[in-house]
């Protein structure tokens, strides 16, 4: 059984403090949630979406009306037990499905903020996150799973508040955006942008929507989430619906339908502004400069219980720049477990159905939860 919910956090006196210098409150948290919290409150986990996820992890999506996100790894005996677990997924601030963001409405103008919306950052979501953690009563967290994006967001947890995190899986992640992620974002961004019904962040008010901006945005980015190999096995050099190519512009290859399909299938469910504004916070993450240049000062003071998984074909966030992470921890003398996927499905691995990930994670949440 699952409980959506949207609630206050914090207040216009005593507002959420952002790294930008700037200030909002009450902010919105839209949030789901899955199974019972036990008396103790010792079985809460909390799950980290990725860039255009949301809180509909393991339910039904209320837009596109298809199963969660995770709903292959989450629920009722399945690796993430919801009979034994209690779920909790919120939408990031700066999100687009109910939590604070740029479509959202100012209280202070009345007005939608638009690109008046503060410029946010992964520290200020996980902020966020524990106002709602806070709001439950759960002083630990079991534990924190998150990939990409997600993942990113559980390394923040063990790095800024590392006393409520028992145990954490980080996944398919990294400590910083490379200069060919920053590029890649940079150039979605830019798509979005250079939409003329864009109109400066404001096509809400002005009754417009950058479709076309958004979609090849997606296109973009999607293809990052796949490898070679799995492009190459689904779609090769086929033709779409025809015998012959054409002479055209007109989507002569399969993969070229694929793509545009998935950017016109996206722009139903998720806002322009808030795919500028949550990839810039990915942009500006970076752990290491944030502590001194040392990933081992930024995790000085966790104790978690830690598993870090990466797959074989995941060339966005390869397991070398996973294995950064395992060095850091492994200095520290943590308790951490690293397994790599093979796989040909790229960085949208943790996505699909990886029953050796699976299992992977159902084996140490099980043997984690003996350790409470």
């Amino acid at each position: 059984m699952s409980n959506n919910k949207i609630i206050d956090l914090g207040s216009s006196e005593d507002p959420l403090v952002l790294d930008c210098g700037k200030s909002i409150g009450p902010i919105k948290t839209a949030f789901t949630t899955y199974g019972e919290l036990n008396e103790t409150k010792s079985n809460a986990i909390l799950v980290c979406h990725a860039l255009t996820g949301d809180q509909y992890v393991a339910s039904e999506h209320p837009i596109t009306k298809k199963d969660g996100w995770w709903s292959l790894l989450i629920g009722p005996e399945k690796s993430i037990d919801t009979n034994k677990y209690f779920v909790i997924c919120p939408n990031v601030i700066g999100g687009c499905m109910g939590s604070t963001g740029p479509n959202e409405i100012n209280p202070k103008t009345g007005k939608e903020y638009g690109l008046d919306f503060p410029v946010v950052t992964i520290g200020d979501m996980v902020k966020a996150q524990k106002l709602l953690i806070d709001s439950f009563g759960i002083e630990k967290l079991f534990s924190v799973i998150g990939g990409s994006m997600g993942g990113m967001l559980v390394l923040e947890w063990l790095s800024k508040f590392p006393s409520y995190v028992f145990s954490a899986i980080p996944i398919a992640t990294t400590t910083n955006h490379s200069a060919q992620n920053i590029a890649l974002n940079e150039l979605a961004r830019q798509a979005i942008m250079a939409d003329p019904e864009w109109k400066s962040g404001n096509y809400n008010i002005e009754n417009t929507k950058p479709v076309k901006g958004l979609s090849v945005a997606r296109m973009a980015a999607h293809i990052s989430y796949l490898s070679e190999q799995s492009l190459h096995e689904k779609f090769g050099r086929n033709l779409q619906n025809k015998n012959k190519i054409e002479f055209s512009f007109d989507a002569d290859f399969q993969v070229e339908s694929y793509l545009r399909h998935q950017g016109f299938k996206f722009v139903d469910r998720f806002d322009a502004n808030s795919y500028l504004y949550i990839t810039r916070a990915m942009d500006y993450f970076d752990l290491k400069a944030e502590n001194n240049g040392s990933l081992i000062e930024a995790f000085k003071n966790t104790n978690a219980h830690i598993l870090c998984a990466s797959f074989t074909s995941d060339w966005l966030y390869p397991t070398s720049e996973n294995k950064v992470i395992i060095k850091a921890f492994n200095a520290l003398g943590l308790n951490v477990s690293f397994v790599e996927i093979e796989t040909d499905n790229g960085h949208d691995s943790f996505l699909l159905d990886e029953p050796e990930f699976f299992q992977t994670i159902k084996g140490f949440l099980d043997a984690t939860y003996k350790k409470l």
